[in-house]
């Protein structure tokens, strides 16, 4: 049927304006760079088959199991330092710390920054760590530059993440990932490499509580913040304008 016939119940402006929803899915790949996946979609201990041109190279995603105790709480195992995803890449944290993020609020974007061999181009030097020797784990510079491994005891965390190192493709991972206390296939830890910004939101009406590692310890100075505005608070037009003195 013609779109003027099917519509015209409604006001000709109205009509105009009129957008109709498509829920015609894309493919994963091109999800998982715009509107976002699952991480039960994407999670394993290597870069999904299908997925090489659309994953940040060194970013790990993989599968948690969570073990409810009834009437106890739940149990849920993140890392060994001899085995498993952390030990095979042969990064294990300096430092360990936890955060909790109220319902309805976002954190990032943050980026760290990563540590370059003198006399080297970025270029070179990541194209040789990330295409050239993906599985020469020994080369990455761990203590010297930042890499991030987390997981989440509670909430629903939409984490998003933006490749921005030199050489390499500027790519964007979107996905969401349960916390512990909703055992199941989205219960995911991801490692996130230096050099790639990324950012994560509330996705329910719990906070969330989150656990993370760095292969660094602490350092303010190396805190990259890119479009973090999310994370103010910004008063009233009509409060900032009365504190500030205008009338």
């Amino acid at each position: 049927m013609n779109q003027d016939e099917f519509w015209k119940g409604i006001s000709p402006d109205a009509r105009r304006q009129l957008e109709i929803r498509s829920y015609a899915q894309a493919n994963l790949a091109e999800r998982l760079g715009t509107t976002g996946v699952e991480a039960r979609e994407i999670s394993g201990t290597a870069v999904p088959e299908g997925l090489e041109a659309a994953w940040i190279p060194g970013v790990v995603l993989f599968p948690r199991r969570v073990f409810s105790q009834p009437q106890r709480g739940f149990f849920g195992e993140f890392a060994r330092g001899t085995e498993g995803p952390l030990a095979e890449i042969g990064m294990w944290p300096q430092q360990w710390a936890a955060a909790r993020m109220f319902a309805g609020t976002a954190k990032g974007f943050h980026i760290h920054p990563p540590h370059l061999p003198e006399g080297v181009e970025p270029e070179a030097w990541f194209r040789r760590l990330f295409i050239e020797e993906p599985q020469n784990y020994a080369l990455r510079p761990y203590p010297k530059e930042q890499w991030d491994a987390m997981f989440f005891l509670q909430g629903i965390v939409e984490m998003l993440l933006v490749d921005e190192r030199p050489g390499l493709p500027r790519r964007t991972m979107r996905f969401t990932i349960y916390g512990d206390d909703l055992p199941g296939v989205n219960n995911a830890g991801i490692i996130i490499p230096a050099g790639v910004a990324h950012a994560l939101r509330g996705g329910s009406s719990q906070d969330v509580l989150m656990v993370y590692g760095t292969s660094t310890t602490f350092i303010p100075a190396n805190e990259g913040r890119l479009a973090s505005s999310v994370e103010a608070s910004p008063l009233p037009e009509a409060w900032q304008d009365y504190l500030s003195g205008k009338t």
